[in-house]
């Protein structure tokens, strides 16, 4: 067995050989940015809600969200292929592969305005969901992989930055789909930037499948991984330093499974995920609830689409905090341990999902929507981190698409929860302007949300009890004889080059 001298001595040499053919390891996070975006508008569907219930009137609540569930929880199961197949063949192709079966998905969805409602629906699972869900996560789990691997002396925050663009898609998306679908200008926080064509809800299908295909071909021409046993010049892995080598550093799929640790932090993946996209993927019908909750009369066209611009807006900035929360809970994870960041969001995250039914002015809305925004985007940039502290780098794409199932099921019980727990409270008329000109009367059923929100803060409540139990303190201080070892093997290599 070679001896940490010896092995610290290797390293150095192959890295002074290989130093001059690196690329720049920040160009791997650019891709990662530009393929994430892309991939997060997976988040805007609460703005295709409306319309869809306009184009098909006899669809209920919980079949107009079902699209919602099955993108998510496909997603989360593509990730698990997504790693393996990636693992072996590296992040270009796959991401590549990815982007080209989203673009497709969406392009394909565009043609469920030809069939009747029942076809119909099943037509947009098969195309939006299906495919969609196939390419986002064989796309999303190269980035985050490749980044990792560059940068270990980083996780947390690298992690963070890798998925933080998937978080921030839907702050850039859902105005566009709003504007391209009621023709009006493109707008962000009240600002009119430009305006936009109105295609209708089926056609802006097709133009986000293009937007999207390009996108992530673009960003996946970026990704390559890193040589092996590349660690950047002056850090050293606290496992390899020296310190004690009797407990494994890459586990297998199959070997990291049967550890009862995995299941644990499975489940509170879970309970975060259910919480999160529960709010994120109802976010606008969950808002026009809440602003028509005491309309008595008919909704006139205009405060109809006041309080759904308000609604598209929420999205978009819920998808800011998202962002944010990956890179910030993040980088606040590699100075104070994981187990620590981690019980700070669930507790956060309960709070915010146990008050919310509460929050019906819209200023409170989106401070509730946000804390829950910011906690769900720092459980997309730390878990990853876990399993590569946990489990290692080897087989991380395949190992965190194991984790990753619980978004997927989260994704599933989310919005089920908000759909199936929500009573009706009361039916409202209002009047809508049809493409054409043309202004209807509808019916907007006003919903009530508390019990959905109560069974997903409670469930928080009880991931932070898991964590506590559960992880071991994950980021040790480097023993003081490693970090003596480390700076007089320096000194002598200094001498002899």
């Amino acid at each position: 067995m070679l001896t940490p001298y010896v092995r610290y001595l290797l390293y150095r040499k192959e890295l002074k050989m290989s130093e001059g053919k690196l690329m720049n390891r920040w160009l791997v996070v650019v891709g990662a940015l530009i393929i994430q975006v892309s991939l997060g508008a997976v988040y805007i569907w609460s703005v295709f809600q409306t319309p869809l219930k306009r184009a098909f009137p006899s669809w209920t609540e919980t079949q107009v969200t079902l699209p919602a569930q099955i993108v998510l929880a496909v997603f989360a199961l593509a990730v698990i292929c997504g790693g393996r197949i990636q693992d072996r063949l590296g992040p270009r192709k796959v991401a590549t592969a990815g982007g080209l079966i989203l673009g497709l998905g969406l392009i394909l969805a565009k043609f469920a305005g030809n069939f009747e409602s029942g076809t119909a629906l099943w037509w947009l699972i098969l195309t939006f969901s299906v495919m969609g869900g196939i390419g986002i996560g064989t796309a999303y789990v190269c980035p985050i992989a490749a980044c990792v691997k560059w940068f270990p002396d980083k996780k947390g925050l690298i992690t963070g930055l890798a998925v933080a663009g998937f978080g921030a898609g839907a702050f850039f998306f859902a105005p566009l789909a709003k504007g391209l679908i009621s023709g009006v200008p493109y707008e962000l926080f009240g600002v009119k930037l430009f305006g936009l064509p109105e295609l209708e809800i089926f056609n802006t299908f097709l133009t986000l499948g293009i937007i999207f295909l390009v996108a992530v071909v673009i960003g996946a021409q970026l990704l390559i991984n890193p040589p092996a046993g590349y660690m950047p010049a002056g850090w050293t892995s606290p496992r390899s330093a020296g310190g004690p080598a009797a407990f494994k550093v890459d586990f297998t799929p199959t070997e990291m499974l049967t550890t009862g640790k995995f299941w644990l932090l499975w489940l509170a993946y879970f309970a975060g995920c259910t919480a999160g996209l529960q709010v994120i993927m109802k976010a606008s019908p969950i808002w026009q609830s809440f602003a028509f909750d005491t309309q008595t009369e008919l909704i006139s066209e205009g405060s109809f689409h006041s309080v759904t611009t308000a609604g598209a807006m929420a999205v978009s900035i819920l998808a800011i905090f998202n962002s944010i929360g990956r890179i910030m809970w993040g980088k606040l994870s590699d100075n104070l341990g994981r187990k620590i960041t981690l019980i700070a969001m669930f507790m956060i995250c309960a709070a915010a999902m146990l008050t919310l039914d509460f929050m019906k002015i819209y200023p409170l809305y989106l401070t509730g929507i946000c804390a829950v925004g910011l906690c769900f985007g720092g459980y997309l940039a730390l878990f990853p981190a876990v399993t590569a502290d946990l489990y290692g780098t080897k087989h991380l794409g395949v190992n965190y698409g194991w984790m990753f199932t619980a978004y997927g099921a989260g994704g599933l019980v989310g919005p089920y929860l908000a759909a199936k727990l929500m009573g009706v409270v009361k039916q409202i008329p209002y009047k809508v302007n049809e493409p054409g000109g043309k202004v209807v009367e509808r019916m907007f059923s006003v919903g009530n949300y508390r019990l959905a929100f109560w069974v997903a803060g409670i469930s928080c409540l009880i991931a932070a009890v898991i964590i506590a139990i559960a992880m071991k303190p994950s980021k040790p201080a480097m023993p003081a004889q490693i970090a003596a070892m480390k700076g007089e093997l320096d000194g002598q290599i200094a001498k002899q080059d």
